[in-house]
């Protein structure tokens, strides 16, 4: 796959980390692997613990020109100097939350499997769509997002899309030529090597 169609990497946090290990582990990761943002995505409701973890990740991110964005906690963009928001509830809050960040804040959507919704949130101001799980997983309803709406999406809409959940190989394999950025952590926080293991999950795009 030329380097101009293949797909770019977001790559997503643990729900909890060690902050005396992970940003060293984080950094390992990002240097193996060429990362085009990071998210935020923590299980925390401590304002203290969320700050410090996005202090943390910030500055890893930011020493390689790496753009951080959280997932839902708008406060924290301003407050930590964060690049944008990562929004977990489709289209629902994007034009507002365009208007109140300005035009240069990263705006993202995750819209599960429904067309409609992304579109809305393209249409409300979005920088990007993610769509998932594209994987089986027997997390929420089971539902997947299908290759046929990556496949329609690519050809239609400008805005670009993520595909995300319970990724593998093959998958990445499949829908690579369809997307233009995968997201992807559980697929490799579990491992004793994630830096390997994200390299061997992105083999297939060469």
């Amino acid at each position: 796959m030329a380097d101009a169609d293949r797909p770019q990497i977001t790559l997503i946090t643990p729900p909890t980390l060690d902050l005396d290990t992970f940003p060293d582990q984080l950094a390992r990761v990002m240097d193996a692997v060429d990362i085009a943002c990071l998210r935020l995505s923590l299980a925390a409701r401590d304002e203290d613990t969320l700050g410090r973890a996005a202090d943390a990740c910030r500055l890893v991110a930011h020493a390689r020109d790496v753009a951080i964005v959280i997932e839902n906690h708008v406060l924290f963009v301003e407050r930590h100097g964060l690049d944008g928001i990562h929004l977990t509830d489709g289209a629902r809050s994007v034009r507002a939350l365009r208007k109140d960040l300005g035009p240069d804040a990263i705006v993202g959507a995750f819209c599960g499997v429904t067309r409609h919704e992304g579109i809305t949130a393209g249409e409300s101001g979005a920088d990007y769509v993610a769509y998932g799980p594209i994987g089986e997983t027997a997390l929420g309803k089971g539902e997947r997002a299908e290759f046929e709406l990556f496949d329609w999406w690519s050809a239609m809409i400008e805005v670009p899309v993520i595909a995300e959940g319970a990724l593998t190989a093959e998958l990445i394999a499949q829908f690579g030529p369809v997307t233009d950025f995968f997201a992807i952590g559980p697929e490799i926080w579990s491992t004793d090597t994630p830096a390997d293991t994200l390299k061997a999950l992105l083999a297939p795009l060469g």
